[in-house]
């Protein structure tokens, strides 16, 4: 059989359908994303019947016509779950958070996962409201416009659709905007009070910056690692809880849940508004356990709870690459698609009849300069692409592509429902030397660092301090 996994040639198909495999796509930017995808629903309206202002309905009921209400219904009041120092947190509030998780996790998370991180949620909305308490305190304010543009972000650089249908999306999730908008004014509250009373007072020397140039220059080829994190704090009475928590959360992760969905709303770290991405980092500069078994992880692995001085940790390994080296899948392809369908009603067997015609033809193409009269020949359709990064291309395309000489033709691939695709590689500019971060990229890590450190002392002081009443 010459087809490869269809997983393979899905994945290959969303780079082409965007400009044949554009890079430079990042989703880490969107700070405050859910990675959720799921078609939207329309609302059907019902219908209901109304009767006079002075007529009452024949409901059974030995209801008066001439009536008082006694007391006051303010719709606006729900019951509260938490009083964090008298600001409420309502049950409504903890289930439209817990709604953004399951969304982002397809919707697959079991009843018995949900009532656990339904804790969990409440736990995270106290942290936040205590964060957007100090921040108020310390007279900064969140302006509802500065809100709005990272919530039109989210709707535009993960939903790709308009902040009707972003809203909408949430409601049919069982969320609502004004949920993801509180968590965004968290987010943007405590970052701008560290920067005001934390960050000024980091200090990093610039011998420390030099110290550590030197030690990577000196380091030259060995291994380091691009890492995201789930950390959770831990007093020894109540470690093993906590690990059992995060255990529960691997297992979510490894069944298809979004690693930075759970980063964000459970991981204690500063890195969570990011996913939990900690950048490149050396074995030097972690934990010696997170070192360990950051050296034994395969790229796209997740692993944990790892214990770490003051709690545990998950991890996952979204990349590695050598110190100072040139990483060859680096280099910049320059490359012709050449794909063929199959019309509805393609039996396995007469498409596998075809496919061998197509890969054929193909592999008899004497370099990019013929790709064009043979794809004519054949019936087949032709995307150019001149800047194709090959750490781009899914796993399994990398391998074949970073062993295919100028001019030849990879394996086709694809299935008979998506259709069959060959690769030519007509050019390949190879990376040239990689140098050290510079001065400034190393003492802003430095800085990041301590900064998360003094956070996550100043979140247990507020946590000490407050005054939380729960239901």
């Amino acid at each position: 059989m010459i087809f490869t996994d269809p997983s393979m040639f899905l994945e290959f198909e969303k780079k082409r359908k965007m400009n044949f495999m554009r890079t430079g796509i990042s989703s880490s930017h969107a700070k405050f994303a859910i990675a959720a995808t799921a078609a939207l629903f329309a609302a059907t309206p019902s219908t209901s019947q109304t009767v006079s202002d002075n007529s009452v309905p024949q409901a059974g009921l030995n209801i008066p016509e001439q009536l008082t209400i006694f007391g006051k219904d303010d719709p606006n009041v729900r019951r509260a779950t938490a009083l964090v120092n008298g600001d409420i947190i309502t049950g409504t509030d903890v289930g439209h958070r817990l709604a953004l998780i399951v969304a982002a996790n397809g919707g697959t998370v079991a009843e018995e996962e949900k009532n656990r991180l339904r804790l969990q949620v409440l736990r995270n909305l106290i942290d936040e409201t205590l964060q957007i308490q100090e921040a108020e305190a310390n007279e900064i304010t969140i302006s509802a416009s500065e809100i709005q543009q990272t919530f039109n972000q989210v709707a535009q650089q993960n939903f790709k659709q308009d902040l009707s249908a972003f809203d909408a999306y949430l409601r049919s999730k069982g969320s609502s905007a004004d949920t993801l908008k509180r968590q965004i004014k968290g987010e943007l509250a405590w970052s701008r009070l560290l920067r005001r009373n934390i960050q000024p007072f980091i200090n990093v020397g610039d011998e420390e910056v030099n110290s550590i140039i030197e030690r990577l220059n000196a380091s030259k080829g060995t291994t380091e690692y691009r890492i995201g994190e789930i950390y959770m704090s831990a007093a020894p009475d109540a470690a093993e809880q906590v690990a059992a928590n995060m255990r529960q959360i691997l297992d979510q992760i490894r069944q298809g849940g979004s690693f930075v969905a759970y980063a964000r709303q459970f991981s204690e770290a500063s890195t969570a508004v990011t996913g939990g991405d900690l950048g490149w980092v050396r074995p030097g500069q972690l934990p010696q356990s997170l070192a360990e078994a950051a050296a034994q992880m395969q790229i796209g692995q997740v692993v944990g709870p790892v214990q770490v001085p003051g709690g545990f940790s998950i991890l996952y390994l979204i990349d590695q690459r050598q110190i100072l080296t040139a990483d060859p899948r680096n280099a910049v392809l320059s490359l012709k698609q050449l794909s063929i369908s199959f019309p509805p009603g393609t039996t396995e067997a007469q498409a596998t009849a075809r496919a061998a015609e197509f890969a054929t033809a193909t592999q008899n193409i004497k370099g990019c300069g013929a790709a064009n009269e043979v794809a004519s020949n054949i019936g087949a359709a032709i995307v150019d692409n001149d800047q194709v990064r090959l750490k781009d291309l899914p796993g399994p395309l990398q391998n074949t592509i970073a062993d295919l000489p100028i001019g030849q033709a990879s394996q086709p691939f694809g299935s008979v429902a998506d259709g069959v695709r060959v690769l030519i590689l007509c050019g390949r500019d190879d990376p040239q030397t990689a140098s050290a971060p510079s001065f400034d990229q190393i003492m802003s890590q430095l800085e990041n660092e301590r900064v998360n450190k003094r956070a996550q002392i100043y979140l247990r002081d507020l946590r000490r301090d407050a005054i939380i009443d729960y239901n």
